[in-house]
């Protein structure tokens, strides 16, 4: 049986045509939704314009779909049919070293190719995130390089209730360094050299700042762990704890930090939101539910795969030989408004 077990397959028909075919990737996954065109030919705008209201049931419902077979493969195509699923795509590029395509398409963010980027919300360290994340295959890797997703609702669901109590309770502080040689310095990420400038944009988003002596910056952020989605009533496991917490790191990447930098000092770090350590244990845990229920798919060129940021998380595998994703993102957020 191939990679796209099919469990249940519609037939949609829209404007007295039939367009594309919904199937379910795995059966024993909810996520992703695949919508497969019916032939080579499709022309994607008329499909999305004409699926918008099915497209917004389905995602809500499963987190993920995945659009296969509409030769989305070049940056002009990839944004044309982002920009129908989600007009208000967001056009900052400065929180993460990557490079802008177009005005609206970015690449991935930069990761060592030999090293698994672990499960994340977007941008769920800032007080704001973008609701809508979007990834384009222009050309897969040789091997690996896949994007595994995780349905972070199911999440909430299997992490040990003492956990969950003590992160809805406390939350999450989020610690980051700005310094130089070692990640974006601040400039880079506020946009700006003006001190002034940086300071009313932390107040802004509900950040504490220190300026180190050695000129850089360091910042603190409160953050809910847990959230409750305003669409479907549902509870969501939204910390980053995973992707910053140093017991997290490969062996080799954490022992060379560690031997680099006082634990302060650390590019990034998360504690419990009282500044509290978060147990190496309760890590090992959450790193265990991610890892039980995440979804690997091989990329195929010309795939668009759209993800609700706030109900699924993703990551990405280790990959050989080159690999060319399309990312874009949009319909802005805050925790005010979940």
């Amino acid at each position: 049986m191939s990679r796209l077990d099919i469990v249940k397959r519609q037939p949609v028909s829209l404007a007295k045509e039939k367009f594309f075919e919904i199937d379910c990737l795995r059966h024993d996954k909810t996520l992703p939704l695949v919508i497969k065109a019916i032939s080579n030919d499709i022309e994607v705008t008329d499909c999305l314009e004409d699926s918008q209201g099915l497209i917004k049931e389905k995602l809500n419902k499963h987190g993920a779909i995945l659009l296969r077979g509409f030769n989305l493969d070049t940056p002009t195509a990839f944004e044309k049919a982002c920009f129908l699923l989600c007009p208000d795509l967001f056009n900052k590029n400065g929180e993460h070293p990557r490079e802008t395509i177009s005005g609206n398409v970015y690449t991935p963010v930069f990761y060592p190719a030999e090293q698994k980027l672990l499960w994340h919300n977007e941008n769920s360290f800032n007080h704001s995130w973008p609701k809508k994340i979007f990834f384009g295959c222009r050309q897969p890797a040789k091997q690996g390089g896949e994007t595994p997703i995780v349905d972070s609702r199911k999440v909430f669901e299997l992490i040990n209730p003492k956990v969950r109590e003590r992160f809805l309770e406390k939350k999450i502080m989020y610690i980051r360094n700005y310094d130089y040689g070692l990640g974006l310095d601040w400039q880079t990420v506020f946009n700006s050299e003006n001190k002034a400038e940086v300071e009313a944009v932390c107040k802004k988003d509900f950040m504490d700042l220190e300026w180190k002596k050695n000129g850089g910056l360091r910042t603190r952020a409160v953050r809910p762990a847990i959230v409750k989605s305003s669409q479907t009533g549902e509870f969501t496991w939204f910390a980053q704890a995973q992707h910053w917490h140093i017991s997290c790191m490969d062996v080799k990447t954490r022992k060379a930090l560690l031997s680099s930098f006082s634990e302060e000092d650390l590019p990034r770090n998360c504690y419990y939101g009282d500044g509290s350590p978060i147990e190496d244990s309760v890590m090992s845990e959450i790193c265990e539910v991610y890892q039980k229920l995440e979804v690997s798919f091989s990329w195929q060129s010309g795939d668009l795969l759209i993800l609700d940021n706030l109900l699924t998380a993703h990551a990405r595998n280790p990959y050989v030989g080159e690999r060319k994703l399309l990312v874009a993102m949009g319909e802005m957020m805050n925790f005010d408004e979940v």
